[in-house]
């Protein structure tokens, strides 16, 4: 499927920490596990981006480039990156963790993503809820450029061949039998 440009894996990578991959995501697949997929699937010929996601300000994004650096190695072709996105209940979840797991920080880094959403823990609106504004986001957004233009990382995952994509025809209409 690769070879028709029909399939394409997105992978992300928070960290390269594993002790912070540990306490970010306990459950999810170790930072080395993660850039053990990437190789073997670049290797295997399959079309591999990182995505440097979330970027955490104060907490995970002074690894933007380390981690950008190992994907490259491993086989990425292209990168992406989300700001974190805190939406309704998730902000209250995000503030507890944050103050269990690093009491220290914590105020910084609410401070930090708020200096990227005007003031807020989140932005709904399309495009800012990705990337975030003010010279924080844009300081963010400069490093990520740099470091993928020096890694000949493109900033776009590869096209996909969508012309051969046929809706199914489904017995009772477009849903099918979902709903009779």
């Amino acid at each position: 499927m690769a070879e028709r440009h029909l399939a394409a894996v997105l992978v992300s990578l928070t960290t390269v920490d594993p002790g912070l991959a540990r306490r970010m995501e306990p459950r999810a697949p170790t930072p080395s596990r993660r850039l053990t997929a990437m190789r073997d699937l670049a290797r295997a010929g399959v079309p591999v981006t990182v995505l440097a996601s979330p970027m955490i300000p104060g907490l995970n994004d002074a690894e933007l480039e380390a981690i950008l650096d190992a994907a490259a190695e491993a086989g990425a072709t292209s990168a992406r990156y989300v700001l974190i996105r805190l939406p309704r209940e998730v902000k209250d979840l995000f503030g507890e963790w944050l103050e269990a797991e690093y009491p220290d920080r914590a105020s910084r880094v609410l401070g930090l993503i708020r200096q990227t959403r005007g003031g807020k823990l989140y932005d709904s609106r399309f495009g800012a809820r990705v990337r975030g504004e003010g010279p924080y986001a844009q300081m963010l957004e400069k490093r990520f450029g740099v470091a993928c233009s020096r890694l000949g990382l493109s900033e776009q995952a590869p096209p996909l061949d969508t012309t051969r994509f046929r809706t199914p025809r489904l017995e009772g209409g477009a849903q099918g039998l979902l709903f009779p």
